[in-house]
């Protein structure tokens, strides 16, 4: 049985959905971002359950099926971004919709109709953030975040960083700001 979570951005939310389901006796599961897949039977109190256990975490188990796939969208982005050590060889289009196994015009119609922005402005807003936080970690120079978030040049990297924060890389590196939003509210 699979269930999708809403909000479920990070290492910590995938921990406290395990302990949730620990919590209601469950222990053969998968827990990846956004989703679960549960390898016992579930009964429809432990459920219920787990969906109140899991707004009380700040986490929503999701029924519609166009808002599953919104936020698979989501989190495929969201690991793209912020946890894959590869970079990828095909444009983000594809790569979401192979990973969906839709076609891309379909998903990203849904996602704007659901969410008020593409799923271009999504990836942008979340490699935006990334930028912020390796220019706080300062581990990074600029030419190597360009190549680790798949920019085709640091003057792209700086004009969409530009375009969303106001700032250059740069002067916001200077300024030492540290505005990153969390993953959820991206």
């Amino acid at each position: 049985m699979k269930l999708y979570i809403k909000y479920m951005v990070s290492t910590r939310c995938k921990m406290t959905v395990q302990q949730k389901l620990n919590q209601l006796g469950l222990h053969n599961f998968t827990v990846n971002l956004g989703e679960v897949e549960i390898k016992e039977s579930m009964t429809p109190q432990q459920r219920d359950r787990l969906k109140i256990l899991l707004m009380k975490s700040g986490l929503e188990l999701i029924d519609d099926r166009k808002a599953v796939l919104i936020e698979r969208i989501k989190n495929i982005i969201v690991e793209l971004v912020h946890y894959s050590a590869e970079t990828l060889k095909i444009k983000n289009s594809e790569y979401i919709s192979e990973r969906l196994n839709h076609d891309y015009t379909y998903l990203a119609n849904i996602f704007s109709e659901s969410e008020g922005t593409t799923i271009e402005h999504y990836v942008i807003s979340h490699k935006v953030e990334r930028v912020k936080e390796y220019l706080l970690y300062d581990e990074l120079n600029l030419t190597e975040i360009s190549y680790k978030l798949n920019y085709s040049s640091v003057a792209h990297l700086s004009s969409q960083f530009k375009k969303v924060t106001g700032l250059s890389p740069t002067v916001y590196k200077q300024l030492q700001i540290n505005q990153r939003k969390p993953l959820e509210n991206v």
